[in-house]
């Protein structure tokens, strides 16, 4: 059923297949239906490693339900983005953040592009673009066939003051976890937001964000991180 040479199937699962080709992988993972958990499992048992991509092309598109209670029950803004930064869950608290409560569809699309998020986000084009468009950059190489991001890339590079941005590199980022920007909050007035970014198993590249927000004009004072001191 793999069309592989007899034995390879048997060599793989009881671990004598050193460095077993992606393909071959590929093709036992459909075949057997797995799951994103068990694909992930397979790479971590056979060559040690995080799969370079997920199986399943909805992966990164949906979450389960659950994570709208999730979402819900947090005191802090909170939201939860696909793969292209499109809006799957969110809650009131974050709903506040828009001056109408209109949550954008794609997060990315309003910070990059919409006229209030330069108001918004204090220091726009030195605090939030800067650390931005890598991220950006980062899902476009890794999602090459991800219509919406092509789409607003191409936005983005037709804007003339984020396109020159987004032309001239800048620093590597790949997610915005731990950062601490300044935000004018329509209803709570300037502050600073402390962004905390972790994703849904099950969701390769969906992402939960929560914003912890902070009213006033200084940034919070530097706090060590947590560890286990046991």
């Amino acid at each position: 059923m793999l069309h592989r040479a007899l034995g390879t199937y048997s060599r793989l699962e009881t671990g004598a297949y050193p460095n077993p080709p992606e393909d071959l992988l590929r093709d036992v993972a459909r075949l057997l239906a797995f799951s994103e958990h068990e694909w992930a499992s397979l790479w971590l048992y056979a060559v040690h490693r995080n799969p370079p991509y997920p199986l399943h092309q909805s992966a990164g598109t949906e979450v389960p339900r659950a994570w709208q209670d999730v979402v819900e029950g947090q005191s802090h803004m909170a939201y939860i983005t696909d793969q292209s930064w499109r809006v799957l869950a969110h809650n009131e608290a974050f709903a506040d953040l828009f001056p109408r409560r209109e949550v954008p569809e794609n997060t990315l699309r309003w910070m990059t592009l919409h006229p209030e998020a330069r108001t918004v986000l204090t220091g726009w084009r030195e605090h939030w673009i800067p650390v931005i468009l890598p991220q950006m950059r980062a899902a476009v190489a890794a999602l090459p066939h991800d219509e919406t991001l092509a789409e607003l890339k191409a936005d983005v590079l037709a804007d003339p003051v984020v396109g020159p941005l987004y032309t001239d590199g800048g620093q590597a980022r790949v997610h915005p976890d731990g950062d601490e920007r300044p935000l004018l909050h329509p209803v709570k007035g300037p502050g600073w937001v402390t962004m905390c970014s972790a994703g849904p198993h099950a969701s390769p590249r969906a992402r939960l964000m929560v914003l912890v927000f902070r009213t006033g004009e200084e940034r919070s004072a530097a706090r060590s991180p947590l560890g286990y001191t046991g």
